[in-house]
């Protein structure tokens, strides 16, 4: 158990939040008697798809809201897939649609064209085209969970954000496209960084905040990054047997200022706002304010 003050706490926060929309979703359903209702669409039998899914699950039975799993064949056709999309979308009884990523490799070529087909108004993952084109204007409603999740993290540990030199070491659709967006909004200076970036070791040295989400373990070491920084380790790896980040925790620890743990940061953060957007996506249909 980690003690110190260093350590953003995730799991800490997501509990507090948890608990606060447990209530309202309560409140709530006792006036409607109409509860939230989540639908995840898995498509496989991926071991660690269906740990999150199993988590995702687990979580919203506390706070309230009903899930189901659809889980699909592993060799369904691209056709099959969209039908079981449609259909959920015209399910009046549902209230949120999450397609689990990955996809099995014959449908991930198509992964955006399965996107478009969640209607905007239960896409809880931010992932439809309109609700990603709403951050061009700041909007942050529908935005993605796990950007969500990080701007709640530096904002409740009173992190500043404004004239900051952030960078992001991510460019996909559910973490760092979106926080350019979230990030800009509250004026910090916004690198992006991938794996053709020229001197990569440049923009982690420059960095106040740093957010990397890379999928390979030790990939932030203490030499790479400056005195005091702040940093969001997002990636999830298993190393003889365990989880850990992208990011050589023990390492940098001495080094920066603030650090996510993995796990505890922010994945914990990450499912607890899927919930918070399915909140948002039932009052939406049931036309609350």
């Amino acid at each position: 158990m980690l003690s110190n003050d260093k350590i953003l706490d995730g799991k800490k926060l997501a509990d507090k939040l948890n608990l606060e929309l447990k209530s309202n979703i309560h409140d709530l359903t006792n006036t409607l008697k109409i509860r939230p209702k989540l639908a995840t669409i898995l498509v496989g039998e991926d071991p660690a798809s269906k740990i999150y899914v199993n988590i995702k699950h687990k979580t919203s039975a506390y706070v309230g809201i009903e899930s189901v799993m659809l889980n699909l064949v592993e060799n369904i056709s691209k056709h099959e897939l969209i039908k079981n999309i449609r259909k959920l979308n015209k399910d009046k009884s549902i209230h949120g649609i999450l397609l689990q990523l990955p996809l099995p490799q014959h449908l991930r070529k198509h992964t955006i064209e399965f996107l478009e087909q969640i209607s905007p108004i239960k896409d809880v993952d931010g992932s439809h085209p309109c609700n990603r084109g709403k951050l061009f204007d700041y909007d942050e409603t529908m935005a993605a969970c796990t950007p969500k999740g990080i701007i709640a993290l530096l904002e409740h540990n009173d992190i500043e954000i404004k004239g900051k030199n952030v960078t992001i070491i991510n460019r996909s659709n559910l973490v760092g496209k979106p926080l350019i967006f979230m990030l800009l909004k509250r004026n910090a200076t916004v690198s992006v960084c991938h794996t053709s970036t020229r001197d990569i070791n440049s923009y982690i040295k420059n960095a106040d905040i740093l957010i990397v989400a890379v999928g390979r373990p030790n990939f932030i070491t203490k030499e790479k990054i400056k005195d005091n920084v702040v940093i969001i380790d997002v990636g999830i790896n298993r190393v003889d047997g365990k989880l850990c980040g992208d990011v050589d925790f023990d390492g940098v620890i001495d080094k920066c200022s603030k650090i996510t743990p993995v796990p505890g940061g922010v994945g914990p953060m990450t499912v607890s706002f899927l919930l918070q957007n399915t909140y948002i996506t039932y009052k939406k249909q049931l036309n609350i304010e």
